[in-house]
């Protein structure tokens, strides 16, 4: 794994950035496609995951072959076909429609801190994916996920909270992802060793 900069993202090779940010130590990887979206600190994603108009928030771990925040087709038109928006393609005369194009930017997907988002699901715009949630592999997410709750399926349904609701507020409390990155260093083998509920009553959550 590369070493990862607080001022650059890394970009594996074939990644492709359009009008798109990013904090620090953010990884960006091979073959993916990120469009019109922030990446906060920490975050990353896997080879071929394909971003859009999304919000990814500190730490979001992003597996391959995701699809977050896909576009839809005009469906309630007689047409659904590119040829209505993307139409300087298809004629000389016409121009792109940019009234459409503003349209899908503004349906922003949100993904929580710490996420998880595993192999191969798609997590559909205006979705609202909670801190500490995760998408178990193939699932469809069409709605707000709640924080630390684990999701799976097409459409994806709550399989169960990661933590009990104590640990769960106590970890909202403490929000170790906004801490600086000397205090995770410090940290480090407290994360590696104990598990949730020893961390929040060592660190004071």
């Amino acid at each position: 794994m590369p070493r990862l900069s607080p001022t650059e993202p890394f970009l594996q090779p074939d990644a492709e950035v359009s009008n798109s940010t990013f904090g620090a130590y953010v990884e960006i990887g091979r073959g993916a496609r990120v469009l019109n979206s922030h990446f906060d600190d920490y975050a990353y994603c896997d080879r071929y995951a394909d971003i859009a108009n999304t919000t990814v928030g500190k730490f979001a771990n992003i597996a391959a072959m995701t699809r977050i925040g896909p576009t839809d087709h005009p469906w309630q038109n007689a047409a659904q076909h590119h040829f209505l928006y993307r139409s300087a393609s298809y004629w000389d005369d016409a121009q792109d429609d940019p009234a459409f194009f503003a349209a899908r930017a503004a349906r922003r997907t949100t993904l929580g801190a710490d996420c998880w988002i595993g192999h191969g699901v798609i997590i559909k715009p205006e979705v609202a994916f909670g801190i500490g949630a995760i998408a178990a592999s193939g699932a469809v997410v069409t709605k707000n996920v709640d924080p630390f709750m684990i999701v799976a399926g097409v459409p994806a349904q709550p399989i169960r909270a990661r933590f009990p609701g104590p640990v769960i507020d106590r970890l909202l409390a403490l929000a170790w992802w906004d801490w600086s990155h000397d205090r995770l260093r410090a940290a480090l083998a407290d994360f590696r060793a104990l598990k949730a509920e020893a961390f929040v009553e060592k660190y004071g959550g």
